[in-house]
């Protein structure tokens, strides 16, 4: 039964897979889940160089793009496509449009199990919540059969959705890396969400795929200026960002329960 199971990550950038769910994704398509990626923009405004020398969004635009397909055939992701909104912009756009290319996709791939960010994006980024939300609206969407989206295309219900859950622990080890993520919108400063280790439902081991996480980030390098320190974590810090990913079961259609599960595809096998 697991060849037939498909899993979609819909995210907002080029990096995001690798960095926030490489092991997942990289431990199911080794168990013959089909696994399939929907991001949102290109990561056009990621340059952390001279500003003088940023190459122009398009091209920029590409180059992410790039990296992203090679991470995704390290990680061994089936199928990846873009909602081609500009980075950055995602809040910004047609929430009817957006949603709307989303329920394409849904229905298209007709997926299992779709992960997505949580509320708070993490650490408060406009498109990382933007992302949530329109994905969120898409899978109700998705199975309405009375939908105006793509009605050529038959009504898709997802079995799960997924938010990313990052734990303090996890924020502590990428601080370390990057600095204090920290974002100044609209006149307020944002920092990391982290949720309380009793509201994390699902751990997935992934220590056993670590290296192919630091393959698929390496293809990012050129985004990551601290990449090198990746390259330095101690094996304690890379039993925290890579042995266990953690997410909360938004819904379910098939389980329930406070236990907490091991497997995404709990209830579906």
């Amino acid at each position: 039964m697991a060849n037939e199971l498909k899993l979609m990550c819909i995210l907002a950038h080029p990096d995001d897979e690798s960095l926030g769910n490489g092991g997942m994704l990289a431990k199911y398509a080794a168990e013959g889940v089909k696994t399939y990626l929907v991001t949102a923009t290109r990561g056009e405004r990621g340059w952390f160089g001279d500003e003088r020398d940023h190459p122009g969004l398009e091209k920029l635009g590409k180059t992410r793009e790039n990296v992203l397909l090679d991470a995704a055939e390290v990680l061994d992701i089936r199928y990846v496509d873009f909602l081609d909104y500009i980075d950055g912009d995602l809040d910004q756009a047609d929430p009817v449009e957006a949603i709307a290319k989303i329920v394409g996709h849904l229905r298209h791939v007709r997926p299992d199990v779709v992960v997505t960010f949580g509320p708070y994006g993490g650490y408060g980024h406009p498109d990382h919540i933007a992302i949530s939300q329109y994905t969120t609206a898409a899978i109700v969407e998705a199975a309405n059969p009375d939908s105006l989206y793509h009605r050529n295309m038959a009504p898709h219900r997802v079995s799960k959705l997924y938010y990313m859950a990052e734990t303090e622990e996890v924020f502590a080890v990428y601080q370390a890396v990057f600095g204090n993520l920290i974002m100044d919108i609209d006149g307020a400063k944002r920092g990391i969400v982290t949720w309380p280790d009793w509201s994390v439902t699902t751990r997935i081991d992934t220590w056993k795929y670590w290296r192919t996480v630091s393959s698929a980030i390496a293809c990012h390098r050129t985004q990551l200026p601290a990449y090198h320190v990746f390259e330095q974590l101690s094996e304690e810090q890379r039993k925290v960002l890579w042995g266990t990913q953690n997410y909360y079961r938004v819904f379910s259609l098939v389980n329930g329960g406070r236990q907490v599960e091991e497997d995404l595809f709990e209830g579906l096998r």
